[in-house]
C-alpha cells in the first residue's frame, strides 16, 4: 500500500478529483476516484464518504488521503470540471449514493 502523500500526488497527477458542476444552477459535486471506487467529498465540511475517514475520525485523525488530495488538486489548480444539465442533478446523486 502506497503512504499517504504518495497517494496524494497519484490521484492528482492521474486527475481523479473531480467537481460536477450542474448547469445553471453552479451546484457542484465533488468527488475523488481512490484505489476501489468513487468517493463523494464535501470540503466545506472536511468530509468523505470513504471508510478511511469514517474509522480515522474514530481514532482522532483529521483527514483522509481524498481530502488531502482535493485540497491540494484546488491549490494546484488539477482539478477535472464536468459540467451537466440541472435536469441530470437528482439521477446523478442517486448513482453516487447507490455507490456509498
Amino acid at each position: 500500500m502506497l503512504p499517504k502523500p504518495e497517494k496524494t500526488s497519484l490521484i492528482i497527477s492521474e486527475r481523479r478529483v473531480k467537481c460536477h458542476v450542474f448547469e445553471p444552477s453552479k451546484r457542484q459535486v465533488w468527488t475523488v476516484v481512490g484505489m476501489g471506487k468513487e468517493h463523494w467529498l464535501a470540503p466545506e465540511y472536511d468530509y468523505c464518504s470513504c471508510e478511511g475517514f469514517y474509522f480515522g475520525k474514530l481514532k482522532g485523525k483529521q483527514s483522509c488521503y481524498h481530502l488531502d488530495s482535493l485540497k491540494l488538486a484546488q491549490e494546484q489548480h488539477e482539478i477535472e470540471f464536468i459540467t451537466f444539465s440541472d435536469d441530470e442533478y437528482v439521477d446523478f446523486l442517486k448513482g453516487l449514493v447507490a455507490e456509498i
